[in-house]
């Protein structure tokens, strides 16, 4: 992170602190939670910094804490429709040892002051007991810090980035760290066509995630023992790439590699193929999303993605899900949305073992608090992303990972995401 964004988030993250430390007490008031439901439009309301004290009366507040408007809306809309089907299925299995869940949504739009913004009104406003996001790693660094002072326990659903987990011991992650997941796409890319020798490496240089991501590409490409022949930047925010493109495709690469969002990146693969680009396509997990496809259409066919999920993954909570998923969107579920289904059973399943030792509606939510990030720590989980669990440090422990290769309709009409053996 270049010194001028650490300033910013240094100075986003003090004005968050002495939001919260400027409130007046507010005794043992219960908790109670929001009277929206999960379907409803989510507010960024003003921070109440009334004390987070007394207990948890009713449904246990989950917050959910994701960018729903912004370029990056098209990630965090798979992990809202993830999210409230994992709200649906639990509480029709009876929630937390009889006591429904109730996810609480505010919307962090795609920038650091969002997810700023989302965490305090989640934490000292709704008074969650834990919360699931941010849909950025860029947003985790800035927000996460904020939810480690107030001691609640943090999900990331889909921050990949390296040094997430380390950020502090209330900061947990479902989503397997791209050093894991990327260099899968690198060697499936080399299965195709073993020819492969020179390389172009694109990356948002305004994302920490793609900025992380594209150094373990760039590592792998030589370690495969294959050459980077350029490396171009762009900005999320860019819909004009003529220029990169043009300046990649004149060194005649045999394989480029994309590391940004699904916006930008869908744009970019677009351009790519319209300037005469023929070879392979990687793209990184901020292209693993099916809103890529209205995008770059037919241009999307071929383009290779790492996963860490796939529908087909035996077991009865992902057939669940599988299920639930197509049976809403008509279409099978992306990763976003199955890692935020995921966070979800993480809370529901640990507050489940905490409830049969200490009655969760009894504690304190400090100490409910306290006590939910540690057992989130302890326990192992049978997800649609298969079994997993945790460090100590928060970082997820995952066994199944994939690779997949865009599979579009002639006309570009529709378009899915083909698992390779």
């Amino acid at each position: 992170m270049n010194n001028a964004i650490a300033r910013t988030t240094a100075l986003l993250s003090t004005c968050a602190l002495l939001l919260t430390g400027c409130g007046g007490g507010g005794g043992n008031t219960p908790v109670t939670s929001s009277p929206t439901n999960s379907s409803s439009t989510p507010s960024n309301t003003a921070t109440d910094t009334t004390a987070t004290t007394g207990t948890v009366s009713g449904a246990i507040p989950i917050g959910i804490a994701v960018a729903q408007t912004s370029n990056v809306a098209l990630l965090g809309q798979e992990e809202v429709a993830g999210a409230k089907l994992a709200e649906k299925y639990f509480n029709s299995k009876g929630g937390v040892n009889g006591t429904p869940i109730k996810l609480v949504f505010q919307d962090t739009s795609g920038d650091e002051a969002g997810a700023i913004n989302a965490f305090q009104t989640l934490i000292n406003k709704d008074k969650v007991i834990g919360i699931v996001g941010p849909t950025l790693s860029q947003q985790a660094f800035s927000a996460d810090p904020i939810a480690e002072r107030a001691k609640v326990p943090i999900i990331g659903p889909s921050n990949t980035a390296k040094g997430i987990p380390e950020i502090g011991d209330y900061v947990a992650r479902v989503s397997a760290p791209v050093s894991v997941v990327a260099p899968n796409s690198v060697k499936a890319a080399l299965k195709q066509n073993p020819q492969l020798k020179k390389v172009a490496v694109f990356f948002a240089q305004n994302d920490a995630f793609s900025k992380s991501e594209t150094e373990i590409f760039q590592q792998t490409v030589k370690d495969q023992g294959l050459e980077v022949i350029t490396v171009q930047k762009f900005q999320t925010s860019d819909t004009d790439f003529q220029s990169q493109a043009t300046n990649a495709i004149n060194l005649k690469p045999d394989l480029i590699i994309i590391s940004g969002l699904a916006a930008d990146g869908g744009n970019l693969v677009r351009q790519l193929r319209e300037l005469g680009y023929k070879g392979l396509i990687v793209g990184g997990n901020g292209l693993n999303t099916s809103n890529l496809l209205p995008v770059c259409k037919a241009l999307c066919d071929g383009v290779l993605i790492a996963q860490a999920y796939s529908p087909e993954h035996p077991g009865e909570v992902n057939a669940a899900f599988r299920k639930a998923y197509t049976d809403e969107y008509k279409k099978e579920p992306p990763q976003f949305s199955a890692q935020a289904f995921t966070a979800v059973q993480v809370y529901v399943e640990a507050l489940q073992a905490l409830d049969k030792k200490s009655k969760v509606n009894k504690l304190q939510l400090p100490e409910l608090r306290t006590e939910l990030n540690k057992q989130i720590l302890a326990g192992t989980y049978n997800t649609p992303l298969g079994e997993i669990g945790f460090t100590p440090i928060g970082e997820v422990v995952q066994k199944d990972f994939y690779v997949a290769q865009i599979k579009m309709e002639k006309d570009g009409s529709k378009g899915k995401f083909t698992f390779l053996k």
